[in-house]
């Protein structure tokens, strides 16, 4: 059984409409114009083209238009032309007024019986001033590391 009759695009004539005027207006980016295009092809509607016939035609890959394909048989129309949002990503740990306070306390003077500011001395006294909960001294170096 081939990809093509697996996922079967079937577009509304909403769908259809807006896909046109995403593949005319070439102000998205080229991944998502490419995918309208398949998506347009694809239709069964309208041209219903093959995988390769559409690979050909658009200079892309046969996965990249069963990947599509796919997509918009499993999750519409948005899945098919955008990605997703990355999940793993990591979010700073200090806003700019937490890195503002901590750049002004590496600048001060360090406390009494030491020579400077160690990395765990700051964030203990970040802590301790309670400019945030909790924050690790790698947190710290790598926020003065980017504040030369």
């Amino acid at each position: 059984m081939a990809l093509k009759d697996k996922y079967v695009v079937c577009l509304t004539v909403e769908q259809r409409n807006e896909l046109e005027q995403v593949a005319r207006s070439g102000r998205h980016a080229a991944r998502t114009l490419i995918h309208a295009r398949i998506l347009l092809k694809a239709d069964t509607q309208g041209a219903g083209w093959d995988d390769a016939r559409i690979a050909d035609a658009l200079e892309c890959s046969s996965g990249t238009v069963a990947r599509t394909r796919k997509k918009f048989a499993a999750g519409g129309l948005e899945a098919a032309l955008h990605r997703k949002k990355p999940t793993g990503r990591q979010y700073r740990k200090l806003d700019g007024a937490q890195e503002a306070r901590l750049v002004a306390l590496a600048c001060s003077t360090p406390p009494e019986g030491k020579a400077c500011w160690m990395m765990q001395l700051l964030a203990d006294r970040l802590v301790e001033l309670e400019v945030v909960d909790t924050v690790s001294d790698e947190t710290v170096r790598r926020t003065l590391k980017k504040t030369r």
